[in-house]
């Protein structure tokens, strides 16, 4: 499996809880190679080295949303734990913590992953920008061509006048004297 695959199947298993972007400890345990209850447990004896910034554990109603939203997590529905979300820095710790050579090469993997998707949302704040700035600039010539359409429209009315038509006109009813 080349990199640029494995960033993408680990873009794919990060996810969005209480506004951090996140992976469930079943995704890495599967990316470790290792069962998650022995992932959990490196955890457990690690506990120091997982704040609450580095880890934190879903609620019944998170568990709910992520096992309907991801389809890879429907295994999770019937487990009567909850699941452990970590950040881009639990997941590195996670690394630390298993002590394998597959872990570390794991551990930066998910850091890189996290890495090129800040720098993908980065790129999309620019273009944001970008985009703001042109409807800023566009956005007073609508108003100029809304009046110059305006003016044509107005121009290509028939004018009502009261006046006699320009030409030479006859009248037919009387006949010819």
């Amino acid at each position: 499996m080349t990199e640029i695959i494995a960033i993408e199947s680990v873009a794919q298993r990060i996810s969005v809880l209480r506004g951090h972007k996140v992976m469930i400890d079943a995704d890495l345990a599967e990316l470790y190679d290792v069962p998650t209850k022995a992932l959990n447990q490196a955890v457990q004896r690690n506990l120091e080295r997982f704040p609450a910034d580095f880890m934190f554990q879903l609620t019944r109603d998170e568990k709910t949303e992520v096992v309907t939203n991801c389809d890879h997590l429907a295994r999770l529905k019937y487990s009567r734990t909850l699941p452990y979300a970590f950040t881009e820095h639990g997941a590195l710790m996670l690394g630390n913590a298993l002590k394998s050579d597959r872990a570390v090469e794991v551990s930066l993997l998910v850091v890189r992953t996290f890495v090129q998707l800040r720098e993908m949302l980065s790129g999309n704040k620019e273009l944001e920008m970008k985009l703001l700035e042109l409807e800023r600039k566009v956005s007073g010539h609508d108003q100029a061509l809304a009046g110059l359409i305006d003016a044509i429209r107005q121009l290509m009315k028939q004018p009502v006048s009261a006046s006699r038509p320009i030409g030479f006109t006859a009248n037919i009813k009387g006949g010819h004297k």
